[in-house]
């Protein structure tokens, strides 16, 4: 068990997926400042979370949060002269809430780490995952008239599944579902039939599909 600020967000965030977060509540502000005090970048951590109630600001603000979130790392800080940061930050491993603290100035939850069980009929499934994706971006690219969906993809069967989830435009339930897979295996079984499902239905009606590219970008540090 280990002890994190939480910063609660309308997003998932996935292992080994960079995001780029524009920080301007007063709260988050000082969790930046309290990172940027610690002198190992490597120590620079804090959680994501998948907001379940609420808000991100507001007066009512977040109700309730979704247990399982990812650990994520400070990677680049630009100040603006009124307080506010844009940062970067890039996920590390996911992790699983046991205890939230809502007394200090942000969030704090005791967590438990979590890894993929290691599945040796995941590598088959990244497979076929990959090639339905191939497919998909293929039709797609066809639709738009020009290459989508392009980019290098990691070979690991995790992070190849973590990859996807970050490329495929999805519901906030269906990403925080993908995250909360307990395998690789698990979690690109469920991309593949989504993506099988999108394909389906591009050719019922081949207009806008329900998959683009997030505004996130991989990164295997």
């Amino acid at each position: 068990m280990t002890t994190v600020p939480v910063f609660p967000l309308n997003t998932v965030l996935f292992p080994g997926v960079s995001t780029p977060l524009h920080v301007f509540e007063e709260r988050y502000r000082q969790l930046v400042l309290d990172l940027l005090e610690l002198t190992d970048p490597v120590q620079r951590v804090f959680g994501i979370v998948a907001i379940r109630e609420g808000y991100e600001v507001g007066d009512h603000g977040v109700q309730s949060v979704h247990r399982v979130g990812t650990l994520a790392q400070l990677t680049s800080v630009e100040p603006y002269d009124d307080g506010r940061f844009d940062i970067e930050v890039t996920g590390r491993e996911r992790f699983r809430i046991t205890d939230l603290d809502p007394t200090g100035d942000y969030l704090h939850a005791e967590v438990e780490l979590l890894g993929d069980r290691d599945e040796p009929a995941a590598r088959d499934e990244a497979t076929r995952a990959l090639a339905a994706f191939h497919s998909y971006r293929a039709r797609l690219s066809d639709i738009r008239g020009g290459p989508v969906l392009t980019g290098d993809l990691p070979a690991d069967p995790a992070y190849l599944s973590y990859a996807l989830s970050a490329t495929c435009l999805l519901t906030l339930r269906e990403r925080q579902a993908l995250l909360e897979a307990e395998s690789a295996h698990e979690r690109l079984t469920m991309l593949r039939h989504g993506l099988g499902e999108e394909m389906r239905a591009m050719q019922a009606l081949p207009s806008l599909p329900a998959t683009e590219v997030a505004r996130t970008r991989w990164s295997p540090n």
